[in-house]
């Protein structure tokens, strides 16, 4: 068993097991120290020298050494079954080799091992791709995906997926694939792999791309029986991770022209289809951000609006409520408030009347500089139908999640996106009660960074063209909404003023100020339009 792989930052160097046994034993037979304490020593020097440990295999000498390790075992034996000297392995050793390879998954398998770093470090990735090329191709299925469950767990850094890439890997998965189709194991075990081997790697990514691997998946999801609707959660994995921009070392992704290629061929609306199932279906979340991922721009959004994508985003939004499913709401709403950017699919959005749905649940992590973060709210039509229908759902929802800071920073974002440059929208905001939502959540949660930030911004759109507001802001005290809205019923609004007017959310912006680096803008302008002269104290 090896340590954990180190950090980017301190793997500037390595080591081969070799000199790393060599080294131990010098501790040993020179210095006279006991094996454990050569062996701690060992792994002490080489650290604090910056030295790549992972993939070696740490053991005291005398009790069986590296052939004992049983990740070493099992490629050593798969060797021996594979030999250099064979174009196919025997068909009589097919069981050992499966047998094998579910050994060497299991042990891949178990975090913090490090064991599928000593099985890449000692040839594992060039084996398991030699072993997948010597399968006959009849009959062994059984082989493939237990080669393709353990190949994937091999990949797992940049040294690794080019390993694979010099040793024919991309090709021999994608023929694998094209051949078993039909097969789940196969299909599921295959695109883990494709989605590892592509993770962080550009020139993967154009190697499987080259490969026609859109095709494919487009193939399997048009599939009549229906067997992979849902099903291959690693099938969306590896269309996310082909269309991110992951690799550091290049200047410029190709990922936007592979995302047009699968939304020309049909992939798009193939992934809107497989929401359907609902929450019934394993793979709705993966499918979601598969489609996400997808949808980069206009054309492509508009196709997934007109295929239904927008109702059965809704359906998965309302039965996520219902059942309480965060995750699925999340999921389904990050994913409309990336294509309901587009203006032809926000107006199909909002003539779904389930443009309520979409205000009960936070999307992706707060609003913040340089983002539309609710990207639904950016047109002024969008905002009126927004508010018209779902302002109130959106107190009723702060109410209903008052303990979580995070569901609130994400009202909180929807408001300020609808209250921006819209005076109309900001009074019914008013009206509706977010100045004691502002007032409540602020007193309540001062260390939630991010809700305070929220809550300023907010604050600021409601008041910057509706100087009325502000005294709703400079009078509102710990005042819940039932008894504000009783007071006003028999009280002036002045009478209020007279009577509150030294308390109200000035002090806690400035705490929020005070306390947060990220809230201090924000806070800033927010105090500056509540109308206060000394803002910048």
């Amino acid at each position: 068993m090896g340590p954990p792989k180190p950090t980017a930052a301190k793997a500037v160097r390595t080591i081969s097991q070799e000199a790393f046994d060599d080294l131990v034993k010098e501790n040993i037979d020179d210095l006279g120290m006991d094996p454990t304490e050569a062996l701690e020593d060992a792994i002490q020097t080489l650290t604090l020298q910056g030295v790549d440990l992972s993939g070696i295999v740490t053991c005291v000498p005398g009790e069986g050494g590296v052939k004992a390790n049983p990740v070493i075992q099992c490629l050593d034996r798969l060797k021996q079954l594979d030999p250099d000297t064979k174009d196919r392995i025997d068909q009589n050793d097919l069981d050992e080799v499966v047998e094998l390879l579910d050994k060497l998954a299991e042990l891949c398998g178990v975090e913090g091992s490090g064991n599928a770093a000593i099985a890449t470090k000692n040839g594992g990735v060039e084996l398991v791709c030699s072993v997948c090329l010597k399968i006959p191709t009849s009959g062994c299925e059984r082989v493939f995906a237990s080669a393709l469950k353990t190949l994937a767990l091999l990949l797992h850094d940049l040294q690794s997926t080019e390993t694979f890439r010099t040793n024919s890997g991309p090709p021999t998965v994608v023929c694998i694939l094209d051949d078993y189709i039909q097969n789940f194991d196969i299909l599921n075990n295959g695109f883990s792999v494709v989605a590892a081997a592509s993770t962080g790697n550009e020139v993967l990514k154009e190697s499987f791309m080259e490969l026609k691997i859109d095709e494919l998946i487009m193939k399997i999801l048009s599939d009549p029986s229906g067997q992979s609707k849902g099903s291959i959660q690693s099938l969306y994995d590896a269309i996310r991770i082909l269309l991110t921009p992951d690799d550091n070392r290049v200047v410029a992704s190709q990922v936007y022209g592979y995302a047009r290629r699968f939304a020309k061929i049909g992939v798009a609306r193939a992934l809107v289809d497989s929401l359907h199932a609902g929450l019934n279906s394993p793979g709705l979340v993966s499918a979601s951000i598969a489609l996400k991922a997808v949808a980069v721009n206009d054309e492509i959004c508009k196709s997934i609006a007109e295929s239904g994508g927008i109702d059965a985003v809704l359906q998965c939004i309302d039965d996520s409520g219902e059942q309480g499913n965060k995750v699925v709401a999340r999921t389904c709403c990050s994913l409309l408030s990336k294509y309901s950017v587009m203006k032809a699919s926000a107006n199909l959005l909002v003539k779904s009347h389930g443009i309520n749905l979409i205000l009960t649940f936070d999307v992706d992590g707060g609003l913040r500089d340089g983002e539309d973060h609710f990207s639904l709210a950016g047109s002024d039509t969008n905002k009126t139908a927004i508010v018209e229908k779902g302002m109130d759902k959106l107190i009723k929802l702060s109410a209903r999640f008052s303990d979580d800071p995070t569901i609130l920073q994400e009202v909180m974002s929807l408001i300020s996106v609808l209250s921006l440059r819209s005076p109309e929208n900001a009074a019914r905001a008013i009206e509706a009660g977010t100045g004691d939502l502002a007032i409540q959540a602020m007193e309540k949660f001062p260390a939630a960074q991010q809700m305070q930030r929220n809550s300023c911004l907010m604050i600021r759109n409601l008041v910057a063209r509706n100087p009325e507001n502000r005294q709703v802001f400079l009078i509102i005290f710990h005042i819940f909404s039932i008894v504000y809205e009783m007071l006003l019923s028999f009280f002036h609004s002045s009478v209020l003023i007279t009577i509150l007017l030294s308390n109200g959310i000035e002090k806690y912006i400035r705490k929020a100020k005070q306390s947060h680096e990220s809230c201090k803008e924000a806070a800033t302008d927010a105090l500056r339009d509540l109308g206060l002269d000394d803002y910048n104290l």
